[in-house]
């Protein structure tokens, strides 16, 4: 008969003996080359194709972006009279006054990021209140105004 640590010793080295076929058989299991499929919601490149003709067809020269909209009202003279203000405390940011029956919107700026709109409305806080930020189309900077 076998001695107890004779036998410790041998189950130690079947132990380890498995362990090691065992870390092989995975080593080589993971040099195997697969193929990746993507699953996803047909209706995703549907969205796509739907962002890519808005954005065609909002014209040249224009993209979609955000302003600042600074007075919604049905009072024309209010409407352009804030514009004129706005235009006087600073001039070299474009405001722009639209009609959707009933009301006139005054709506400033032509920002590419929300962040960028959001930046502008913290300097219009002081002065003007209630703005706030909207997705609109906005014009592209001319040739040498970047």
């Amino acid at each position: 008969m076998m001695e107890f640590s004779q036998r410790l010793t041998l189950v130690h080295k079947i132990i380890t003996s498995l362990a090691l076929c065992l870390l092989f058989a995975g080593a080589a299991s993971a040099q195997t080359r697969g193929k990746v499929e993507v699953v996803k919601d047909p209706r995703i490149d549907t969205l796509i194709a739907k962002r890519a003709e808005l954005n065609k067809s909002i014209g040249v020269g224009q993209l979609m972006g955000f302003r600042v909209q600074l007075y919604s009202g049905s009072v024309r003279r209010d409407a352009y009279n804030l514009q004129a203000r706005f235009q006087q405390d600073f001039p070299d940011i474009r405001a722009y006054v639209n009609y959707t029956d009933p009301n006139f919107k005054v709506r400033a700026g032509d920002f590419r990021t929300r962040m960028e709109a959001e930046k502008f409305q913290e300097q219009l806080k002081r002065t003007y209140e209630g703005t706030f930020i909207v997705t609109d189309k906005i014009n592209t900077p001319q040739e040498g105004n970047e």
